[in-house]
């Protein structure tokens, strides 16, 4: 089973690894925004998006959803904190209204 490309990149099947990193970075990013304006360090948002999982694969997925965010310019990582873009709040603003 494939699931169609949600990026708008045409009919290209998207590989259900991808899927998932799509869902993590999701999960990540509205965790984040809804804390806005709080900061959390990427230990502590693992330890809160993963339900305190310690297994190596829950914080590596949480940890490659921020560093792909932030190559996205949706997250800063900033001295340790992770925080939204302007972007990603306004993105968020509009989306919400």
């Amino acid at each position: 089973m494939s699931c169609k490309d949600p990026r708008g990149a045409g009919d290209q099947p998207v590989s259900p690894t991808q899927a998932e990193d799509d869902r993590d970075q999701a999960a990540v990013l509205a965790y984040v925004l809804a804390l806005h304006p709080t900061h959390l360090s990427v230990p502590d948002l693992v330890r809160e998006v993963s339900a305190g999982a310690t297994e190596f694969a829950e914080s590596d997925r949480i940890e490659r959803a921020v560093r792909d965010l932030v190559g996205a310019g949706l997250l800063h990582s900033a001295s340790g904190l992770v925080t939204p873009t302007r972007a990603a709040l306004r993105a968020y603003a509009l989306l919400e209204g």
